[in-house]
C-alpha cells in the first residue's frame, strides 16, 4: 500500500467531504470556507456566503448542478455566485436525491452552549418546497450516506454508540451522496416514526451508528431489533 500523501494543511474543523467532478470538496468550518482540491493538492477556496454558524453546516448539489449549502438555514447558490434562502430550516447535513429531493438533518439543542442532547431528525424538502419530517429520534444525526442501489440512506448518530439500528422506510427516491458513516451497522425501526422510551446520553460520545433509511421519501418506516441504553 502506498503512503497517504497530504494534499492541504491548516484547515480548521474540515467537514461534509464530497466528490463532485473531479474533486474533493469540504467545508472549513472555523473560517467558514468552501474548499475544492484536486489530485494534485491544488486548492480552490470560496466563503461560505452569509453563513451565521462557525459550526454545523454542509454541501451538496441539485442535480443541474448548483451548490446547497446547510447552516443557520437552506441555501443555494445561483449562476453569479450569490447565496438565496430556499428553506428557513436550520439543519447540519444534507443529501440530494436524482430528482432533486433534500433531505436534511439536524438536532434543536445547543450543542456548543452545552445544553443537554435531544433527539435529532431528518426532514424532506421536495423540489415543489414541501417540508416534512420523515424521521426523529436520532441521537445526534451526524453524517448521512446513500448506497449505490440509491434505495437506502444511512445515517450515523454520535451519541448512540453501542445501540446499533436500522430504519427502513416505504416510498420512491433516496439521496445520491454523502459522507461515510463508522462503525457496525445494527437494525431497529417501528411504524411512522415515534420517540422510543429512554433518555438521550448525558454527553457527547466519540464514535457514531449508524442506521439506515430505505427508500426515504417516508410516509411510514419500519424498525427491527432492540437498543442498548
Amino acid at each position: 500500500m502506498s503512503e497517504p500523501t497530504v494534499l492541504v494543511k491548516g484547515l480548521g474543523i474540515p467537514e461534509s467531504p464530497r466528490w463532485h467532478e473531479g474533486r474533493l470538496w469540504f467545508c472549513n468550518w472555523i473560517d467558514r470556507q468552501i474548499v475544492a482540491v484536486d489530485l494534485n493538492g491544488r486548492a480552490e477556496v470560496a466563503p461560505a456566503r452569509d453563513q451565521q454558524q462557525l459550526m454545523g453546516y454542509s454541501i451538496d448539489w441539485l442535480p443541474g448542478g448548483r451548490l446547497l449549502m446547510t447552516g443557520d438555514r437552506l441555501r443555494r447558490q445561483e449562476p453569479d455566485g450569490s447565496m438565496v434562502t430556499v428553506a428557513e430550516q436550520k439543519a447540519n447535513e444534507i443529501v440530494v436525491d436524482a430528482r432533486g429531493n433534500m433531505y436534511l438533518n439536524g438536532a434543536d439543542f445547543d450543542f456548543a452552549g452545552g445544553e443537554a442532547p435531544k433527539p435529532g431528525y431528518i426532514k424532506l424538502l421536495t423540489p415543489d418546497g414541501e417540508l416534512r419530517q420523515v424521521a426523529d429520534d436520532i441521537q445526534f444525526p451526524n453524517g448521512m450516506i446513500i448506497t449505490p442501489d440509491n434505495r437506502t440512506l444511512i445515517i450515523s448518530e454520535s451519541f448512540a454508540a453501542g445501540s446499533p439500528r436500522s430504519t427502513s422506510t416505504r416510498t420512491a427516491g433516496c439521496p445520491t451522496g454523502g459522507s461515510s458513516p463508522r462503525d457496525s451497522a445494527r437494525t431497529a425501526s417501528a411504524p411512522t416514526p415515534k420517540a422510543r422510551s429512554g433518555s438521550p446520553p448525558a454527553g457527547p460520545r466519540s464514535s457514531a451508528s449508524p442506521r439506515a433509511v430505505r427508500s426515504c421519501s417516508a410516509s411510514t418506516s419500519v424498525r427491527t431489533g432492540r437498543r442498548s441504553r
